[in-house]
Parts: C-alpha cells; sequence; structure tokens
C-alpha cells in the first residue's frame, strides 16, 4: 500500500532528495516533446543530431534530407545540453564536474552514439516519444538499453573499474 512506511522508506530511499524535480523535470521533457510534435510533426529525439548539423556542411545526400529539419534538431539538441548546464549552475551552485577520464567520456559517446543509429534512434526518441506512443519497437529498445545498461553497471562494479 502507498501510504505504509515500507512504501515510504523504499521511496526515500530510492528518491533521497523527493520526487518533486523529478516530476518537474519530466513535465517539461513531456512538454517539450509535444511541442515538437505538435509544431513539426516529427517525434522528438536527439539521434539525428550530427547527421542534421552535418548537412549545413556537406552536400551528401545522407546529411541533405535533414535540410528542412536542421534548425530545430540543433536548438532541441543544445537546449539539452544548455538546460543541464543552466539547471547545474541555478540549483546546484555551479557547474557539474566528474572523476571520469576525458577518453573514457569520448569512447563512451562514441558507443552511445553508433548504439543509437543500429537502434534507430535514442533513449529520448524511443523512451519519450515512442514508448508515450505505445509503439512496440520503442518498448522493445527501451527494454534493451535498459538491459544493458544494468548488466553493465553491474560487470564494471564487479570488475571494480572506478573512473
Amino acid at each position: 500500500m502507498p501510504g505504509d512506511p515500507v512504501s515510504l522508506t523504499l521511496v526515500a530511499d530510492l528518491f533521497p532528495n523527493g520526487v518533486a524535480r523529478y516530476a518537474i523535470g519530466g513535465l517539461l521533457v513531456g512538454l517539450g516533446a509535444a511541442v515538437i510534435y505538435l509544431g513539426t510533426g516529427i517525434s522528438a529525439g536527439a539521434s539525428t543530431f550530427l547527421e542534421s548539423t552535418l548537412s549545413y556542411v556537406s552536400g551528401v545526400s545522407r546529411f541533405q534530407r535533414y535540410v528542412a529539419s536542421r534548425d530545430w534538431r540543433l536548438v532541441f539538441t543544445l537546449g539539452i545540453v544548455l538546460g543541464a548546464g543552466v539547471y547545474a549552475v541555478v540549483f546546484q551552485g555551479g557547474p557539474w564536474s566528474t572523476d571520469v577520464g576525458w577518453w573514457r567520456l569520448l569512447l563512451g559517446g562514441v558507443f552511445v552514439g553508433i548504439g543509437t543509429r543500429i537502434g534507430k534512434g535514442c533513449t529520448s526518441g524511443h523512451g519519450i516519444c515512442g514508448v508515450g506512443s505505445a509503439s512496440r519497437t520503442s518498448i522493445a529498445g527501451v527494454v534493451t538499453f535498459l538491459l544493458v545498461a544494468i548488466g553493465t553497471a553491474q560487470l564494471v562494479a564487479a570488475l571494480g573499474v572506478t573512473p
């Protein structure tokens, strides 16, 4: 039951800073996805950012198919990064930092980029818009993302890898 002490303890353990920030963030993400869909008829997602950005400097047809949508895709992706930065500065007292080496971040980014191409989309596209529209492909993709991420995190922790 939601009101029993065990449930409240579990929620407190999972969300030590409360759930408000996650609820507000989720509402803002959902609102952003709805605005993009209503304005363009395209589901929001960040995985096509690189290809659409390359359409500014390359005449290759693979990139040129994004000319009509490249501007909003650029603003969308920059908004993700800048939004996180503004949040960190305003609500956390300064920019974020990590102990993870630059080469690991770069390598991880390359793997994520390859994965988004193989998976025909990213966690934002599949996870927010695809699951929200009950796409079986997106649901299968999100379940796969989560299982692989959980398994990888467990493996890395078991191996004792540190940043």
